[in-house]
């Protein structure tokens, strides 16, 4: 497999990924995102478009559809693994695993898919230094994000190429690890001397949002009932049907047949006590999304899922049909084959929706030790760590589901594929400047209907 990986090579050098230039007949970014558009909520859509019109970061959080068509006319390696599909750098978090540790990993799946290993890493790569120009940071601040990143994944791609294959699978960064690590780095002077003290206060704040604290802060009681507290358009309880408790328990039963039957005994002990639609994300805002809270033994045992729509992965349009479908399928397999461990609730179901659609959903807990680092305060040296951190995350997903000894023989020991990467990343930061421009100006003119602040 090395060898396959070093023989690929010749046919698709590593300094090919250098750079970028948008393809002479490439489709209008806006149109691409209008595209989506179709089968959004249409009154939560301007909300859509309000938050990516903040910067060219939250422009870049939600175009995954236009950098999936703009990596298709990309060289690819056509070395296979499943794919995040949107791995830019904040959608790496903290969550719990079944057993109660806090660990760091990917957290967003929506867009999973087979791929090439590459685009995972030019995704994750154009964001850190899209998000270095927005802190204001130097063009090297940058460069240096992405070269920590795409060595931190060469070198621990290299070591799990060497590593057996339950090793691979039992990889995994909790939160005492990556203490450990910033400890080791501010003893060496490579970071401040807060750093770790401000990774603890991350770590402390995620333990606490848990759904009792998520029950405790989205809900309360009127004439005597529990029930979520009305706050348009984020959350709304009157967005959804008079019999939304009756639709909602129906969809539970189907969801729950996509769980092991050995937690099928934990759901039964819960009650669906209320429902409201949620608006979330950047990019996914206008796709249907719910909260759902039930109780188990009484009211200070609250269980609060999310139910949210899965549609066709951006990446299905270069990359070929879903290979597990439904879509809420897709999204639940491709987060257990990248993720170290994944909600104890983590499921899918299809059915007809609110409005009377066929629909695709995965659930999962609303806020289970949920928390990432603060992307709008983080300083250069920090986000150079951080880099390193999701450059080693997403190495161990893509090795759990691709050969890592052929991408760590194609990749080599040297340089070289970073320096590509950091000329591709600060090529397509100027493109996503530009494409984020275009969004302003149609705002403006009245094109695009845009709802800022919410």
């Amino acid at each position: 497999m090395r060898a396959r990986g070093r023989e690929l090579r010749q046919r698709v050098p590593r300094s090919s990924h250098a750079g970028f230039q948008p393809a002479p007949d490439r489709p209008d970014p806006l149109e691409t995102l209008a595209q989506q558009d179709t089968t959004r909520v249409p009154e939560l859509v301007p909300i859509r478009y309000g938050r990516m019109s903040v910067s060219p970061f939250a422009f870049f959080r939600g175009q995954a559809a236009v950098m999936a068509a703009d990596l298709a006319t990309t060289p690819t390696t056509e070395i296979t693994a499943q794919l995040c599909g949107d791995a830019h750098l904040a959608n790496f978090g903290t969550f719990a695993t079944p057993e109660r540790r806090v660990v760091y990993d990917i957290n967003d799946f929506d867009e999973t898919l087979p791929g090439p290993f590459e685009w995972d890493l030019k995704r994750l790569s154009a964001s850190l230094v899209i998000a270095a120009r927005h802190r204001g940071f130097d063009d090297e601040d940058g460069s240096d994000a992405v070269r920590t990143a795409t060595r931190t994944y060469r070198t621990k791609m290299e070591a799990l190429a060497n590593a057996g294959v339950l090793d691979v699978w039992y990889e995994s960064v909790d939160d005492q690890q990556i203490l450990e690590l910033l400890d080791d780095r501010v003893a060496e002077g490579a970071l401040d001397t807060e750093a770790a003290a401000d990774a603890r206060r991350l770590f402390d704040r995620a333990q606490r949002r848990t759904s009792q604290h998520a029950a405790r802060k989205l809900t309360e009681v009127v004439d005597g009932e529990v029930r979520f507290r009305e706050d348009p358009p984020i959350l709304s309880r009157t967005a959804m049907p008079a019999d939304r408790l009756e639709r909602v328990s129906r969809y539970l039963e189907h969801y729950r047949e996509s769980l092991p039957a050995h937690r099928h005994q934990v759901l039964s002990r819960f009650e669906v006590i209320d429902a409201a639609r949620r608006v979330v994300g950047v990019g996914s805002v206008g796709t249907r999304a719910y909260v759902v809270l039930l109780h188990g033994r009484d009211a200070e045992d609250p269980l609060v899922l999310q139910v949210k729509e899965a549609g066709p992965s951006v990446l299905e349009q270069h990359l070929g049909a879903n290979p597990h479908p439904p879509a809420g399928r897709r999204v639940v397999e491709g987060q257990h084959l990248m993720q170290s461990a994944s909600d104890l609730f983590l499921g899918w179901l299809s059915g007809t929706g609110l409005d009377g659609q066929e629909r695709d959903y995965y659930v999962r807990q609303f806020r289970d030790m949920k928390g990432s680092v603060d992307l709008e305060r983080i300083s250069p040296d920090r986000l150079v760590a951080y880099a390193g951190l999701c450059g080693d995350l997403l190495a161990a997903a893509h090795a759990r589901s691709s050969e890592p000894a052929e991408i760590a023989g194609y990749l080599g020991s040297g340089g070289r594929f970073e320096e590509s990467l950091v000329a591709f990343s600060h090529d397509y930061a100027d493109v996503n400047e530009t494409d984020h421009a275009r969004l302003i100006e149609a705002i403006a003119d009245g094109g695009i209907d845009a709802e800022v602040g919410v």
